[in-house]
């Protein structure tokens, strides 16, 4: 019988990669004691790992990394539109004049 897929909370994940940043137990111990594959353990360490710095960065830092300003991007939206209209204006009068050949 299959076995029912699990969601694991933030702080479970936390805690199985801690302990095997820590080294103390292989990896087959760990997955064993937590119940999870080896896979995941491995995962998760490099999740960590990875996003460790996160823990430790500012306010600024974290909104500096989280993408474009959204005034920038309406900015972006609306010369675009301005474009758009521009180019369908013009297109119209060019299918006008064509016509009239």
């Amino acid at each position: 019988m299959k076995r029912k897929r699990r969601n694991h909370s933030a702080a479970f994940k936390a805690k199985v990669a801690l302990a095997a940043l820590k080294g103390d137990k292989r990896l087959a111990e760990l997955a064993e004691q937590f119940e999870v594959h080896v896979n995941q353990i491995t995962q998760w360490k490099g999740q960590l790992q990875e996003r460790a710095s996160d823990v430790f960065a500012t306010a600024a830092e974290r909104s500096a990394s989280k993408g474009p300003d959204v005034k920038e991007l309406h900015a972006k939206i609306g010369e675009l539109a301005m474009e758009n209209d521009f180019l369908v204006a013009a297109l119209g009068r060019m299918g006008d004049a064509s016509a009239k050949r």
